[in-house]
């Protein structure tokens, strides 16, 4: 089995730093033709089953991917970004001036995150590990498109922990691709948070 995870195209809130969470942002311009470039760079994918977010930015990158394929798309909320609570729609700076006691931490640790009022990442982490472990047990999966948010990735990433890899040590692009091969409970990477059909315009 393979999966290929595909990060939702930009929004506008992705442009200003703001933290989405379960936000329902569409995609920008740019988001669109990062979406279209997704859909060039994946067309010769052989997909067999197809998952997305319901957050409409994931559902948009994820049906432009899919559009003139005779794919059923399925919506899975397990794939939803963090709830970030009172945190939703603040940047990082935002976030540190209303709660200094964050002080050192840094944007990129998701496993550090107890945003007020939302969820930490093991319950992230713990609702990846579910979805993982149902897609691994469908035997008829063999190629999987995932469009998903950066926060699930980072869960993905450590619940499977590919050879070598910090799953919190990087952050994944908007639309970026992210694929790996299944051997039973071992994991991996063929290509890591690639970018490479993104142009200048998207």
């Amino acid at each position: 089995m393979e999966i290929v995870f595909v990060r939702h195209g930009e929004t506008e809130w992705n442009a200003a730093r703001r933290f989405q969470g379960q936000s329902n942002v569409p995609l920008s311009v740019r988001g669109n033709r990062q979406a279209q470039a997704l859909e060039r760079a994946l067309q010769g994918a052989p997909f067999t089953h197809a998952y997305s977010s319901d957050l409409v930015r994931a559902l948009e990158t994820a049906r432009t991917i899919l559009a003139g394929r005779d794919l059923a798309l399925a919506t899975d909320m397990r794939l939803r970004e963090f709830d970030f609570g009172e945190w939703e729609g603040l940047t990082w700076h935002e976030i540190i001036a209303r709660w200094p006691e964050l002080g050192p931490r840094l944007p990129t640790q998701a496993r550090l995150y107890e945003p007020i009022g939302g969820e930490r990442f093991e319950h992230v982490k713990a609702r990846m590990r579910a979805f993982l472990d149902d897609l691994r047990a469908n035997a008829s999966v063999k190629l999987a498109l995932v469009v998903t948010h950066a926060g699930p990735l980072h869960a993905a990433m450590e619940v499977l922990r590919p050879q070598g890899f910090d799953p919190l040590g990087m952050s994944f692009s908007t639309a970026s691709i992210t694929r790996l091969a299944m051997d039973g409970a071992h994991a991996r990477i063929i290509s890591l948070n690639d970018v490479d059909h993104l142009d200048s315009t998207a």
